[in-house]
């Protein structure tokens, strides 16, 4: 139900709602759709005017319209296509070729998932490679046993939690002491130190410590930035691990999915509707109070909105204690990405990509130097003049997203710091010319087919998605915010100081993208019964 049905609501008193979810997007969104198809009566309460969250497209120009911050899926949960009822070319489809985009044109090509078969490198590079990518499929493997269920509470392990850590082990004794050793060893390692112990070829160095560091604060040398790597193959499309693609008819088809899994459980949604406050007496949430004053009752509150956004705006602070509102403030969420959306007058041409290739995803990461040269600048509030990139074009999947003969282009750049020194308004304009003329290099003639342009960087996706910190994933996905640590220990496993209150957002646990987990988990405990 839209908000045009949803009149509706006001025939209900509002004690009638056995759960509030705050937010629409994705997760917020799963989990009212398990809550209600198990005989919950659930609301679901979007402050903007439509559902869907960062995958909320918009118009940025006449006739061209961007498909929001997310450009590909890859990490959507089968368990969430499932409960959702998806349909195969929405819950998944054929893998996006990645390109390593070099400037001489003679690219390096990953097809498959994550490269299961390599173009335009020598065999034995290829060879090399695949004993990389077989090793670290199967430790990903290991970390995803984690990420698809509750995380443990530490002092109060259970036996489901048992049977998890056994079956990790399990796993790296069936492989030899030697797998053993080498899990422990490369766990928090660098990126670009485990790219040197197997590759020669730069372009596809460049490439992993690219998709390590997407979206997280670190370059390939810090210090457990092969984490990011590893979260990115934990995730599968359509049953094949490290898999990407794009739905049919493009990413704007997936929001609306969801929405209508919801309303087909039952699930009332009121878009325009933001929350000012959780009610919360005596250590219980209770309801919610919203911004034009009106109050909805409930014995569940189910929060799928950033956790500082939830603690520290809408919560008495008094009702949490100084402790934990303290480790709430430091969870680290700025982001460092920047949004590019192109209007085009027509399609462009990557030099030396084939045809089909441009279908798929374009990566300029040239080496890890180039990437971690773009990152050292980011550590003191600046962005580089030589940034990294990953390219989408939305409307070769979607043609209807721009005019007749018109292309659109996507592009995800890494580093763009939320505290840019001397501020974005001054920065703005010289960040994106140097992004043009990066892409100029790679394909020749495009500057003269812009039509216009969007850049959004982490404060405008703060204001735009009510993201504090401008940060996708919710808050830094690094070792000591993960697992039992996300978003803070005393909140994790989706509960929170306040009974009543649960966390649905990509700050809980597992994680960010576009998976449906955090909403499907944290239903599943409130289902559960459980504190």
């Amino acid at each position: 139900m839209t908000s045009s049905d949803l009149a509706r609501t006001k025939d209900f008193d509002a004690a009638d709602f056995d759960a509030i979810v705050i937010g629409g997007g994705h997760n917020g969104l799963t989990a009212a759709t398990l809550l209600a198809q198990n005989g919950r009566k659930v609301i679901v309460l979007e402050a903007a005017e439509s559902t869907g969250g960062a995958m909320r497209g918009f118009e940025f120009h006449p006739g061209y319209r961007s498909a929001g911050l997310a450009h590909i899926v890859n990490r959507l949960a089968p368990e969430v296509a499932r409960l959702l009822k998806l349909d195969a070319g929405t819950a998944s489809g054929a893998p996006l070729p990645t390109v390593a985009l070099s400037p001489d044109g003679r690219h390096a090509v990953l097809r498959g998932a994550y490269g299961e078969t390599i173009d335009g490198v020598i065999p034995a590079e290829a060879k090399a490679f695949a004993a990389m990518r077989k090793k670290l499929m199967f430790q990903a493997s290991i970390l995803k046993r984690f990420l698809k269920r509750r995380p443990p509470e530490i002092g109060n392990v259970a036996m489901r939690d048992l049977g998890a850590f056994a079956g990790a082990g399990l796993s790296l004794i069936t492989k030899g002491r030697e797998e053993g050793r080498d899990f422990l060893r490369m766990l928090l390692m660098n990126v670009a130190d485990v790219a040197d112990e197997y590759l020669s070829d730069d372009r596809l160095k460049g490439l992993i410590a690219f998709d390590a560091t997407l979206g997280i604060h670190l370059g390939p040398r810090s210090p457990t930035s092969l984490l990011g790597l590893y979260y990115r193959l934990t995730g599968e499309t359509g049953g094949e691990t490290g898999a990407q693609y794009v739905p049919q008819g493009g990413m704007n088809t997936l929001a609306p999915v969801f929405e209508k899994a919801a309303t087909a459980a039952g699930v009332f949604i009121r878009t325009s509707a933001s929350v000012a406050r959780i009610i919360a007496n005596r250590g219980t949430a209770t309801g919610v109070i919203l911004g034009n004053g009106e109050q909805l009752n409930a014995p569940v509150i189910v929060s799928a909105i950033h956790p500082q956004a939830t603690f520290l705006t809408l919560c008495d602070t008094a009702e949490l204690g100084t402790g934990f509102v303290r480790a709430v403030s430091n969870i680290r969420s700025k982001g460092n990405v920047a949004k590019l959306d192109l209007a085009l007058d027509k399609p462009p041409t990557f030099t030396g990509v084939s045809a089909d290739d441009h279908r798929g995803r374009l990566v300029i990461a040239r080496s890890i130097v180039h990437v971690e040269n773009a990152f050292n600048p980011a550590k003191y509030g600046e962005f580089s003049a030589d940034p990294v990139m990953e390219i989408i074009l939305p409307s070769l999947a979607n043609p209807a997203l721009a005019p007749s003969g018109g292309a659109t282009l996507s592009a995800l750049v890494e580093f763009a710091p939320y505290d840019l020194k001397g501020g974005w308004a001054s920065g703005k304009v010289a960040f994106e010319r140097m992004i043009l003329e990066t892409l100029e290099v790679y394909a020749p003639g495009l500057s003269q087919s812009i039509v216009a342009s969007n850049l959004m960087t982490p404060a405008d996706m703060e204001t735009h998605y009510h993201l504090p910190g401008g940060h996708w994933h919710h808050g830094e996905l690094q070792a000591d915010q993960l697992l039992v640590n996300r978003p803070v220990n005393a909140a994790a496993g989706y509960t929170t100081p306040l009974s009543g209150l649960y966390l649905a957002s990509a700050g809980s646990h597992p994680g960010g993208g576009i998976s449906g987990l955090p909403g499907l988990l944290a239903a599943r405990h409130i289902l559960s019964g459980d504190r």
